[in-house]
């Protein structure tokens, strides 16, 4: 059975692999950025139809998903990454310590990166970075290079939940 969700339907979602670790660990080396998300990247693509290039896809959206927590300075709690599989696309949750100040920044630049002149925004920010936070060039990218949708849940005040959909098998590069 599928769902609705904000005009597009949503095919149900099985899980594949999930991740957890604490927070302190994971900021004390930028580099687990890429090595997490090298991981659950060649983990979760063994089955797909080209594995290598699932894997490559995956692994940029996972490792900007991971980046954008690291940034968060926030280095008390679990960091916590759940990937689901549904027909043809995968399901990143990422869901990491994050204070009330700043998850409006998450909010906001997750907002616009879902409306109409996204694609114009983008454009916008890449030609001058100066004009727009960092958090909406990562999600602005994900939203039109992965032709993901995003969405945010926030976990009581003290965390964020950012879901990406991503139909890596529909991809064209």
């Amino acid at each position: 059975m599928s769902e609705q969700s904000g005009g597009r339907t949503t095919l149900p979602f099985h899980p594949m692999l999930e991740l957890e670790m604490e927070m302190d660990v994971f900021m004390s080396d930028w580099l687990h950025c890429n090595q997490l998300s090298n991981y659950v990247a060649r983990m979760v693509s063994h089955d797909r139809s080209d594995p290598v290039r699932h894997a490559n896809l995956l692994s940029s959206a996972l490792n900007e998903l991971f980046e954008i927590s690291f940034r968060s300075g926030r280095a008390s709690g679990r960091l916590h990454c759940n990937v689901s599989r549904g027909d043809g696309a995968e399901r990143i949750a990422l869901t990491f310590p994050c204070a009330p100040a700043q998850q409006h920044l998450y909010r906001d630049a997750t907002a616009r990166a879902s409306k109409a002149g996204a694609l114009q925004r983008y454009l916008d920010a890449l030609a001058d970075e100066s004009s727009v936070s960092e958090e909406d060039v990562i999600l602005l990218g994900l939203a039109i290079n992965y032709d993901a949708s995003l969405s945010l849940q926030q976990v009581e005040d003290r965390a964020l939940t950012v879901v990406l959909d991503i139909p890596v098998e529909g991809l064209l590069n």
